[in-house]
């Protein structure tokens, strides 16, 4: 069942791991899907060959989207292209891991920038879109970072905590206009990111997990389907997939 036809996504940092997991989820269930990069052109045009095989119609779009001028430019450009925007997932992120004795600036605002500053900009330029339809799905990728906090990851845990209030605040605004926001938390997660974690850290991650497993993209993009397709009645929320790392 197609239950996301007729539908229009955009996925930021839909070019691989959980962004393209959720881009090709969403084109199962019927959605045309825009996958955002900021530089794997290869690999966002591998997203886009994946998304046609589902039967849904694709558009790749470069733009760093921790500039407010380029993320919003994104918006428009998806909008222009599809004549609507039905479902917004910020997915983009990134890490600049160090303790706060080694912390820079640079690493700081890097982080927040990339992560939490482009979920408004994304969001404040969807909206003229999703109010005129009165119909809107907005998912935010955070992560339990974001909930426990984590060594050496201050700067990650703020922007994906702020993810998280963020979710809250703009789903009090815009649930009287059909739009519902939520956040999904994953824990670890099997990504390019986790690998370059040394295999002993991990086991030491694996035992901190009660599921003694890391997660699949696939589960947090299935997780992001059932919010886009079902959630009707599911706002403000933050959903836990993270094996049961953080209760």
């Amino acid at each position: 069942m197609r239950r996301l036809e007729n539908q229009v996504a955009l996925v930021t940092g839909g070019s691989r791991g959980i962004g393209r997991a959720i881009a090709v989820e969403l084109a199962r269930l019927g959605a045309d899907v825009a996958i955002n990069y900021r530089g794997g052109k290869d690999e966002a045009e591998e997203t886009a060959r994946l998304i046609e095989a589902e039967g849904g119609k694709s558009f790749v779009a470069q733009a760093d989207v921790s500039d407010k001028d380029q993320a919003r430019g994104l918006v428009k450009q998806v909008v222009d292209h599809f004549g609507r925007l039905d479902i917004l997932v910020n997915n983009a992120g990134i890490t600049r891991d160090k303790t706060l004795k080694k912390l820079t600036d640079d690493d700081w605002d890097a982080v927040i920038h990339t992560n939490l500053n482009s979920v408004y900009y994304t969001v404040s330029a969807a909206l003229p879109s999703m109010l005129q339809q009165e119909h809107g799905r907005i998912i935010n990728i955070s992560s339990f970072v974001g909930q426990a906090g984590n060594f050496g990851q201050s700067n990650y845990s703020a922007s994906k905590g702020g993810i998280i209030a963020f979710t809250k605040s703009a789903a009090q605004e815009l649930a009287r206009n059909n739009i519902t926001v939520n956040a999904i938390a994953p824990g670890f997660t099997l990504t390019e990111m986790l690998a370059q974690v040394p295999e002993n850290i991990q086991e030491k991650i694996l035992d901190k997990i009660p599921m003694r497993r890391f997660g699949k993209p696939e589960e947090i993009a299935r997780t992001v389907a059932f919010l886009a397709a079902d959630g009707d009645y599911i706002t403000g929320q933050q959903i836990n997939v993270n094996g049961g790392v953080y209760m």
